[in-house]
């Protein structure tokens, strides 16, 4: 039950982490309809801006408040630039415009920073362990981001759902084309929305740099598994975002930590070691397709 109990909180963090990346492709993606890939340039180019500042300053908190602002710039450049542009086009033009983003990125971080991975160690005050039952430690840190992750859910909760600005964004996934006749600039709306996704994007990249490498294309794996959160939890919803994370999270963590000792039962050790994490993997996908059989716009889809 102990270790059940970690792999679970384990996996809630992962879910966390996902729901942050996958929140801002979900809204950009439901108002904007815009297919945005170089979502994960903006997870990496967060993590690689909190640990160069880190390691210049030692403040881990000043990193973190330096990636997030970085990755919203990203953003707003990225919005300016490109998204603008291609307001109303085909989602081919869309996807082949973000995809030479992502391979600019990749590169200016190589010229930049090297392709020696960097380390972003969380501060002290985050090390060490808290018993969250006798004789269970849990490390402080994988809290604290599963903390982070639910203040952000209930932020954006509170800013969807009970703000002016929450009803634009509504209105504006519904019907663009009125809501500016009522007077909402919706350009001004848009770049907001994709900032505020850009961000979210960044803090993923920093809260996950401790437990990944950072290095260049570090974002990709991830926003394959963001997209998928979102196919299940449905286009445009943050209730979708935070249950198809949560989903995604769980699901892949004890895949991976119980089906290789299933698997042992049946087939020798070392097949089961590498069957198990790739059955694990698998599954996600598989769930994502039987979602889409079930309920083509997903679980939670308006």
């Amino acid at each position: 039950m102990l270790l059940f109990l970690e792999q679970l909180l384990n996996g809630v963090q992962l879910g966390m982490t996902l729901f942050l990346m996958a929140a801002g492709l979900t809204l950009v993606f439901g108002v904007m309809n815009f297919i945005n890939l170089a979502h994960g340039s903006l997870f990496m180019a967060g993590a690689y801006i909190a640990a160069a500042i880190t390691a210049a300053t030692g403040s881990f908190l000043l990193g973190l408040v330096a990636g997030v602002t970085g990755a919203a710039l990203f953003g707003v450049l990225l919005d300016r630039v490109i998204v603008r542009r291609l307001e109303g086009r085909d989602h081919l033009d869309q996807v082949l415009a973000t995809f030479a983003v992502i391979l600019i990125a990749n590169e200016t971080v190589r010229l930049v920073f090297g392709r020696q991975p960097l380390a972003l160690d969380p501060p002290a005050w985050l090390q060490g362990t808290v018993e969250i039952l006798p004789g269970a430690p849990y490390p402080v840190y994988r809290l604290a981001v599963i903390g982070v992750g639910l203040a952000v859910m209930l932020f954006l909760y509170w800013l969807v759902m009970r703000t002016k600005v929450g009803m634009w964004v509504r209105a504006g996934a519904t019907n663009p084309e009125m809501i500016q006749l009522l007077g909402v600039d919706i350009s001004r709306l848009n770049g907001l929305i994709f900032a505020l996704g850009a961000g979210l994007a960044g803090l993923a990249g920093i809260i996950a740099g401790p437990f990944i490498a950072i290095q260049s294309g570090m974002g990709e794996t991830i926003l394959i598994l963001a997209f998928v959160v979102v196919v299940i939890g449905g286009i445009g919803s943050i209730a979708g975002a935070a249950i198809g994370a949560l989903v995604v999270g769980i699901g892949d963590t004890l895949g991976r930590a119980y089906l290789p000792d299933l698997l042992k039962t049946l087939v020798p050790a070392g097949t089961a070691d590498g069957l198990g994490p790739a059955l694990a993997s698998m599954g996600i996908y598989l769930l994502m397709a039987v979602v889409l059989a079930v309920r083509p716009k997903g679980l939670m889809a308006r």
